[in-house]
């Protein structure tokens, strides 16, 4: 009997163990600070840990730049923030509303959460059905995890919290309602997922390709010094914008010709895929989603409205 509670025992330890998130920022410019997560897809074995979240030291807290895509992460990242800075968190700032960066508010609940309103309205459509989502994909690191919806309402400008200033700007082109955050001090762009580095980029919410371009001019021309994508790499050069204009136009392009051609769904999420994309991770995955998401809108522009025609 005692070895048989013995291995129970074992087996709930490793049972948590397993389910550990274990991050680990690291400081990238002064009083800034990044957790990285892989370019991968939702998978049990990384809890949906495939974003990037940043904090930023103030005088008096801590700033979070998005939470996560379940409680035990928020609680987890909470725990890191303590152990690297020692002070309390005094706001939260979503880029969006999709579950790897806004399922993690339950561990902030007891500060400002603070959003753009269509991230908010966005959340609270779609929060439920997209945490039951998550559910299937990663399995247990959702346990306990609920929508918490944002408590303030962002505007685009600047914002000054404890002697940092944050210059916020409120764009549309991965879901409509996107904010991106440089910190005047250092130069930090956190440009939430209006840029992805070295992984395919989603398209679910987007409301047009032309409108992200756009939004990229925009981001390009700040004074910034390092770059936070979404997802992928820190970088200090043009390279993620390079990327970026390069894959939303390609993509632009095959969809424009499929519509113009009459091409069923089902050759374009087919298509090859051109070669400077090879080391972009999951490009044939998140073809096929964007075709999904934004074939028919083509098909319908190429189509003449019958009603109008002579």
């Amino acid at each position: 009997m005692r070895w048989m509670l013995l291995l129970l025992c074992l087996a709930i330890g490793l049972a948590h163990a397993e389910l550990n998130y274990q991050l680990q920022p690291r400081q990238i410019a002064d009083g800034v600070w990044l957790v990285e997560g892989s370019t991968d897809n939702f998978a049990p074995d990384n809890g949906g840990n495939i974003l990037n979240v940043g904090f930023i030291e103030t005088v008096d807290g801590v700033v979070v730049i998005d939470t996560g895509p379940s409680r035990r992460y928020g609680e987890a990242l909470r725990q890191s923030i303590e152990k690297a800075i020692g002070k309390p968190v005094v706001r939260v700032l979503l880029t969006h509303h999709h579950p790897d960066h806004a399922l993690g508010n339950q561990a902030f609940a007891d500060v400002p959460i603070a959003a753009l309103a269509g991230t908010s309205k966005l959340l609270a459509e779609q929060g439920d059905a997209m945490a039951e989502n998550m559910y299937r994909l990663v399995g247990d690191w959702m346990r306990g995890t609920e929508v918490v919806l944002p408590s303030e309402e962002l505007h685009e400008g600047t914002l000054e919290i404890g002697g940092r200033r944050l210059q916020l700007l409120a764009l549309r082109g991965h879901t409509g309602a996107d904010l991106a955050i440089l910190d005047e001090r250092t130069g930090v762009l956190f440009a939430g997922d209006l840029l992805f580095y070295q992984r395919a980029l989603t398209t679910p919410n987007s409301p047009g390709l032309d409108v992200w371009l756009a939004d990229l001019d925009r981001l390009e021309a700040l004074p910034w010094q390092h770059i936070v994508p979404g997802h992928g790499p820190l970088t200090m050069d043009a390279a993620p914008f390079m990327q970026m204009r390069d894959y939303l136009g390609w993509l632009d392009g095959l969809l424009c010709d499929g519509a113009e051609q009459g091409a069923e769904m089902n050759e374009l999420i087919r298509a090859p895929i051109p070669e400077r994309f090879a080391q972009v991770n999951l490009s044939r995955y998140e073809l096929i989603r964007s075709v999904s998401h934004l074939y028919p809108r083509y098909e319908r522009n190429a189509m003449g409205r019958v009603d109008r025609q002579d």
